[in-house]
């Protein structure tokens, strides 16, 4: 039997789509191993946000070549969309497929071993109309599962090449992802998480659809106990959507709200659509309808033109905003963005210290939001069990740990939070 080894790089969208890329293979009875160990073909799924992510896409690459010189080496997604040529000419990549036809690996593959020439299946990405679908009937793990209902971003970010990896928006339809989700139900999955690359635009090619209407048919399949969704923008939560999300039984009260920037000067060259205003708005009226919220961000340091009073202002946004967890990112310059060309970037040096200044502060509201939970019961939905040790997550996304001599994978149960770890809870089941 052929061994297939997969690696994922970058966001929930990339995991989903490896996820489906390993069935292909399955059904083609291939068997998926660890990235790590001998096999006859290696697919990297790679990021190109950052330009760490081409770095270690690269890096991937050599890997697989070093564990078996004779292996068909692909690799697929953003950065072989946005570089198709660059990627051709990395020694050992025998496949390139960008961000669409990811479903045809299988079978570019078998094209690839019958005349051993390179293959390039990298279409124009901005020509795209049309949802991929990929077909995933069973699943290895048994508790939470992302599901993409969306592709493609239209807003333009000046430092972000994702619109030109991924391309316009384009909506799943309901009835497919339905029927999606009551198969991860039938499977025991118990969590969905609507994802997309930017979910908050579903809907806008199709007619009369919404993503609460989404929310509110997957509120109805049993078995789905909870329902989140992906990284969106202030601007969605208007009140009539915060009304109707409060309503939904198994929405989960955990938003991750993108900011990128606490000061307006910075998030206008970032072309970002909204105002630190704005944002504390939505925050706002998220707390206001949801008692327990956990509210979650995204910030960028060190943008060109940043200067250390626009940092200042940022800093104290945050600080006074109190969300519970913040995912610091250092601009990095990406050819093709308009902020690649603006001048007065940042050093590298200071992009660190204030990078430093931001995780601390993340590392004590962290433990502030909670703490405000220690000595509560509440539902947790383990994952994993290793050395009778079980941990899983709150409804409002608190990690908490506790002691089990069974494994308690999949199940939802009552537990005291007995002790704030920093970054986590230990509890006590009920």
């Amino acid at each position: 039997m052929n061994r297939v080894g997969l690696h994922t790089l970058g966001c929930r969208v990339n995991q989903y789509e490896t996820e489906a890329i390993a069935e292909a293979f399955i059904k083609k009875n291939y068997e998926v191993v660890d990235f790590d160990t001998f096999a006859d073909v290696y697919v990297i799924n790679t990021c190109t946000v950052t330009s760490i992510g081409d770095k270690k896409s690269r890096q991937m690459i050599r890997k697989a070549k070093k564990i078996n010189p004779e292996a068909v080496v692909v690799v697929a997604g953003c950065y072989a969309q946005v570089a198709p040529d660059e990627v051709a000419k990395i020694e050992g990549v025998d496949i390139i497929i960008g961000t669409f036809d990811k479903g045809k690996a299988v079978e570019l593959v078998e094209e690839y071993k019958k005349n051993q020439n390179q293959i390039k299946k990298v279409d124009n990405i901005m020509s795209i109309r049309e949802f991929e679908e990929l077909e995933i009937d069973a699943y290895q793990d048994r508790t939470r599962a992302f599901l993409k209902i969306q592709d493609g971003c239209n807003r333009y970010c000046s430092y972000c090449l994702i619109p030109y990896a991924r391309g316009p928006v384009r909506s799943r339809t309901p009835v497919n992802i339905i029927k999606e989700v009551k198969k991860l139900a039938s499977n025991g999955f118990k969590e969905i998480i609507l994802s997309g690359i930017h979910v908050a635009s579903y809907g806008f090619d199709l007619e009369n659809v919404s993503l609460e209407q989404i929310i509110e048919l997957t509120n109805e399949i049993p078995g789905i106990e909870r329902i989140r969704i992906g990284s969106v923008e202030p601007m969605f939560f208007n009140e009539a959507r915060i009304n109707k999300l409060s309503s939904i039984s198994k929405f989960c009260p955990h938003f991750h709200l993108s900011l990128q920037s606490g000061c307006d000067a910075t998030l206008k060259r970032m072309n970002r659509h909204y105002t630190s205003k704005m944002y504390m708005e939505a925050v706002d009226r998220i707390r206001e309808a949801f008692k327990d919220a956990s509210i979650t961000t995204d910030i960028i340091v060190g943008f060109p033109g940043e200067t250390e009073e626009e940092f200042n202002s940022t800093y104290e946004f945050l600080r006074d905003i109190k969300l519970s967890k913040m995912h610091v990112f250092k601009y990095s310059p990406r050819k093709g963005t308009r902020a690649a060309e603006f001048k007065e970037q940042v050093p590298g040096e200071i992009k660190d210290l204030r990078s430093k200044k931001l995780l601390a502060l993340d590392e004590r509201l962290e433990k502030e939001y909670i703490d405000k939970f220690t000595n509560r019961e509440m539902d947790v939905l383990f994952e994993e069990t290793n050395d009778n040790i079980s941990c899983g997550y709150t409804r409002n996304y608190i990690k908490v740990c506790v002691k089990s001599e069974s494994d308690i994978s999949g199940k939802i149960l009552d537990v005291k939070l007995v002790n704030n770890l920093g970054n986590m809870a230990q509890g006590n089941i009920l």
